[in-house]
């Protein structure tokens, strides 16, 4: 009794590596948004902004807190019965904005910490030579902070690309949506699951073999 396909494997692994773009696309999306989301929570948490403070404590704690899915349900499905202009929202769009506001909490943490790892005399210095604080962060603690920062976040990058293969629950037709309907239709799920194991694998070693590239680059620049 054969117990895997190997045929099978090969002839659907094509099909799963041309699916592969929308998991870039997807993740590369979220990466951005998470990003530019993380870096207005940091410096409002730093600067400890009133109210706004408590609002990014309270997000950072909801996004860190639940899981992925339930967020994906939660906002794809829930809030359409409160905000009806979100029935015109498409899967792929809702799939980005739900896993780019899921790691800006991450990258939030990761970069407030790494913005308290810069000496505060160099901040102090700045601000004394009359730097006002958004140019202190630009030219002194930002691009320190970012150098800390790459670990953290390159890990959370990851996850975002493995959060991806949620995305099929909601619709959104990419590897793992792929590979769930191979296998349903052949009733080889060893096969295709085993394909997108293997991918996620491979992209992920690829992903941490570029952050230790980025690092030794860093570490001789600065």
């Amino acid at each position: 009794m054969q117990v895997f396909d190997f045929g099978f494997a090969a002839g659907i692994f094509p099909l799963i590596l041309k699916y592969l773009t929308v998991t870039f696309k997807m993740s590369l999306l979220s990466l951005v948004l998470g990003i530019v989301v993380a870096l207005l929570i940091a410096l409002i948490v730093d600067a400890k902004v009133p109210i706004l403070k408590t609002v990014s404590r309270i997000y950072i704690s909801f996004f860190r807190g639940t899981p992925l899915a339930a967020q994906l349900f939660f906002i794809y499905f829930g809030l359409i019965q409160l905000v009806p202009e979100l029935k015109t929202l498409e899967a792929f769009s809702a799939a980005v904005i739900v896993i780019g506001l899921n790691s800006s909490a991450y990258f939030a943490e990761s970069l407030r910490g790494a913005i308290t790892s810069v000496d505060k005399g160099q901040i102090e210095a700045s601000l004394a030579f009359g730097m006002t604080y958004v140019q202190t962060m630009k030219r002194v603690v930002l691009p320190q902070a970012i150098r800390v920062a790459i670990p953290p976040f390159t890990n959370t990058f990851a996850d975002i690309i493995k959060g991806t293969s949620l995305a099929f629950t909601i619709g959104v037709t990419e590897i793992m949506a792929v590979a769930q309907s191979e296998a349903a239709a052949s009733y080889k799920y060893l096969e295709a699951f085993t394909c997108v194991i293997v991918v996620y694998w491979i992209v992920n070693l690829i992903l941490g073999f570029v952050q230790t590239k980025l690092e030794e680059r860093l570490s001789e620049v600065y």
